[in-house]
């Protein structure tokens, strides 16, 4: 059941390979002044640009693992999944340079996922432990990406359109590798090039739907509370690759597979579920793209791909069918663990059973590592230099 299922993950992978798309979107383009380049793809897009013009002065920020030196090119790490120090200068730098460009000139932005937490800039007032302290909030709240980048976005100078208000009146050429389902260019990297997903007015109601309002430090709740920004420059904009596109790679490399157009998404309780019904089908696979979320309960160790995995395996309990599953994300990391995810199948529980630890109480404390890799089950892929969030299989014996 297991065989193959990993080189079927890698094709969606490799479909999101930065520097093949980077290359072929800028095959005719025009030679830019600057390039920035933001995110877990930031160094393998910008060597691509480079390649493409030389000489051109360029900014890189991206997250420790895939950060590398890169010839013609100053490169910055930044915190991820929370922004640190590094996100901090990050950010400040990116603005500055954007900043620096005049009328008539052109800046190519490069922008994959991770960018938002990779690169802050608050708006004044808003210090970075606020921003810390607001990403752990909506981390551990199970809220989206929309949602969280919508409340990102209204307390910086850099997302939601900020970069490119820097760089008026300077025009921004951006290319995007997209990490979110659905593909809403203000989502992706919380949109520094694009208008906001929302206003203060957007982000105060959804805080207070989910009661996180009052938990909020108290400087943010102020910032929320004035009129919006202003509006966005125009510019020009292009997916180069999302997770879409990589669902339909892994059906090209398994095409008697059945691919779900509905992605993916919501609470892993709920996902799980849904990839149970499958069984239903009879022999065979069936493939997902999506992104789901966790309500952090504990403080275990794990991420949203393998405690899918694991909640499959619980609801897959009795099936009198063999099958396996496998849910990763595209990055190779899932969470704050170097797994991309995890490979279950029917034997999975007896082999946590085996090893003397209770699935359920690690369920509880969000303690999905430690229980995958004593039953052998954990996906290792290291790092992948692109992000296009979560990829899944399900085979059915």
């Amino acid at each position: 059941m297991r065989d193959g299922l990993i080189d079927i993950f890698m094709a969606g992978v490799t479909r999101a390979e930065p520097d093949r798309a980077v290359r072929t979107a800028l095959r005719d383009a025009p030679t830019p002044d600057l390039i920035l380049s933001l995110g877990k793809a930031g160094v393998a897009m910008a060597r691509a640009a480079l390649d493409r013009f030389p000489g051109v002065s360029c900014l890189v920020v991206t997250n420790p693992e895939n950060a590398a030196d890169l010839s013609g090119a100053t490169v910055m790490v930044g915190g991820h999944p929370v922004p640190d120090e590094g996100s901090l200068a990050a950010g400040e730098a990116m603005l500055n340079a954007a900043d620096g460009l005049g009328a008539g000139q052109r800046c190519l932005a490069l922008i994959s996922g991770g960018g938002s937490a990779l690169a802050v800039a608050p708006v004044n007032g808003v210090s970075l432990a606020d921003k810390a302290e607001v990403s752990r909030l909506l981390l551990g709240a199970g809220l989206d990406i929309k949602a969280m980048n919508l409340i990102r976005q209204n307390l910086s100078r850099l997302k939601g359109g900020g970069l490119a208000r820097a760089a008026a009146p300077a025009t921004i050429d951006a290319l995007i590798l997209s990490d979110v389902v659905g593909d809403d260019l203000a989502a992706i990297a919380s949109g520094p090039t694009v208008p906001p997903l929302g206003n203060p007015a957007a982000a105060r109601d959804l805080l207070r739907r989910h009661d996180l309002w009052n938990r909020m430090p108290e400087v943010c709740r102020t910032v929320l509370s004035r009129p919006a920004a202003a509006a966005v420059p125009g510019g020009t904009t292009r997916l180069i690759g999302s997770n879409r596109l990589s669902a339909e790679a892994m059906l090209a490399a398994a095409p008697d597979a059945t691919l779900i157009e509905t992605p993916l998404e919501g609470d892993v309780s709920d996902a799980a579920a849904v990839v149970a019904t499958r069984v239903a089908a009879g022999p065979g696979m069936t493939l997902w793209g999506g992104e789901t979320t966790v309500v952090l309960r504990g403080d275990g160790r794990g991420g949203r791909n393998q405690e899918l995995a694991l909640r499959v395996a619980l609801a897959l309990r009795g099936c009198p069918r063999p099958w396996a599953f496998l849910s990763g994300g595209t990055d190779g990391r899932d969470g704050p663990t170097d797994a991309a995810g995890a490979l279950v199948d029917d034997g999975t529980l007896a082999r946590i059973a085996d090893a003397g630890i209770d699935i359920t109480a690690g369920l509880e404390a969000n303690d999905s590592y430690p229980m995958l890799q004593a039953s052998g089950d954990l996906l290792m892929t290291g790092g992948t230099g692109t992000n296009v969030a979560d990829l899944q299989i399900l085979r059915v014996g």
